[in-house]
């Protein structure tokens, strides 16, 4: 039964990622940036209306990364992928992103969730773009419907320079897990 579950899990966590990942025809690029973009601006309104000091902080910041995921966590193992793009406050310069994660631990839910990063130097945001990033040590509870409204966690420094946020959407997760998340430069859209 174990084996079975954990095929079973497994095999979610691939055909979320292979959604999520799937390749764009040449033609439709840019209008995979252009939904990067809204969502991020989405998000960002979002975040500004729950967190007005994120608001205050941004433009004095060197940059900022957006990223929606979708991720699941079956009793001991999830993960998830998502999209989001890094864009550079003082040359305006917008970088795709995607990102990875793994979890282990115990859990049980299905998770849409936003992830904003807030760099405070250049070098970190460079950092962050040019060679990605990896995140681990992630403790999560959070159960929500639509009509709860948002459920929002504070900011907390990550790394040297770098607050993040996270935002998450209707739908139901309550993990106490060790999550390993890998951030890198989409190939195709950049």
């Amino acid at each position: 039964m174990r084996n079975f579950l954990m095929a079973f899990i497994m095999g979610f966590v691939c055909l979320s990622s292979t959604q999520v990942f799937a390749a764009e025809p040449t033609a439709d690029k840019d209008k995979a940036r252009a939904e990067i973009r809204q969502t991020t601006q989405d998000v960002l309104t979002t975040l500004f209306k729950a967190k007005p000091a994120a608001a205050e902080a941004m433009p004095k910041a060197a940059g900022f990364a957006v990223f929606s995921n979708y991720g699941v966590t079956v009793l001991y193992l999830g993960g998830g992928a998502g999209k989001g793009m890094a864009v550079n406050n003082k040359t305006k310069q917008h970088t795709y992103m995607r990102m990875l994660e793994a979890k282990a631990g115990l859990g049980l839910g299905v998770k849409k969730s936003q992830v904003i990063f807030i760099f405070e130097t250049e070098d970190a945001l460079n950092r962050f773009v040019d060679k990605g990033w990896e995140l681990a040590g992630q403790v999560t509870g959070a159960a929500k419907t639509k009509e709860m409204g948002g459920a929002y966690q504070d900011a907390f420094r990550v790394g040297e320079g770098v607050l993040m946020y996270q935002l998450t959407d209707a739908g139901l997760a309550a993990e106490m897990t060790l999550s390993g998340s890998k951030y890198f430069k989409d190939g195709e859209l950049n």
